[in-house]
């Protein structure tokens, strides 16, 4: 349970599913208890990589119809997208503060579709800089590493930013939730929940030889 007295959630990340089986890597993670999927999106402009796009998500949707896709925007101009991240299945679309230069409608846009709305920020953003934004967000994404890559390791101090943000909800009478991205590894995830998270990503950490195994002992050890 976090400090709400709300379940903590699970969010195994996509991008580290093994594509040449992604159904089946997939459905390990949703049938060992998984009730929400992280998907990262990346344009090869807003960080140094590409991945995938709607057609992808689509069929995931199709794969997984009662999952949450929990759909990570890291590219230019998000607002350019929302539309097709909501009709090739996403539940929730989480924009970067740093990709667009009006974060405030872009999250009104995306409650405009029927979707739920995030704003991110990467290591080096302050927090301050979601406080006008925070009565728009469903949920806040703190990058606790550099995003494009999958397979770094948390970077420590971003963990303050998520206590900054547990106060601040507390401060403003929000009940957004507070998810982190990056490196998060049953070695460290007690300082991940110490901190307020709600909303725990991993990826590296979960898929690979013991996908179902790595599932149930993430969900083990953040009571779900």
């Amino acid at each position: 349970m976090n400090q709400n007295g709300q379940k903590r959630i699970l969010a195994p990340s996509m991008l580290s599913a093994d594509f040449a089986h992604l159904e089946e890597d997939l459905l390990k993670a949703v049938h060992a208890g998984a009730k929400y999927l992280h998907v990262d999106v990346m344009d090869g402009y807003f960080v140094p990589n590409i991945s995938f796009g709607p057609p992808v998500i689509k069929v995931v949707r199709q794969i997984l119809p009662d999952t949450v896709l929990d759909v990570h925007l890291m590219v230019e101009q998000p607002e350019r997208y929302i539309r097709d991240y909501k009709e090739c299945g996403g539940d929730i679309l989480t924009i970067h503060v740093e990709a667009t230069k009006h974060p405030y409608s872009v999250l009104q846009a995306i409650h405009a579709e029927g979707l739920k709305a995030g704003a991110a920020i990467n290591p080096g953003t302050p927090v301050e800089q979601l406080i006008p934004l925070l009565r728009q967000c469903d949920q806040v994404l703190v990058m606790s590493v550099n995003p494009g890559f999958g397979g770094q390791s948390l970077i420590p101090e971003t963990l303050d930013k998520i206590r900054e943000l547990v106060q601040l909800r507390e401060k403003l009478g929000l009940s957004y939730l507070i998810e982190i991205d990056g490196g998060v590894k049953l070695s460290n995830l007690d300082q991940v929940l110490d901190a307020g998270t709600d909303i725990i990503v991993a990826g590296s950490a979960i898929f690979g030889k013991d996908t179902e195994g790595g599932t149930k002992a993430f969900l083990q050890r953040i009571g779900e």
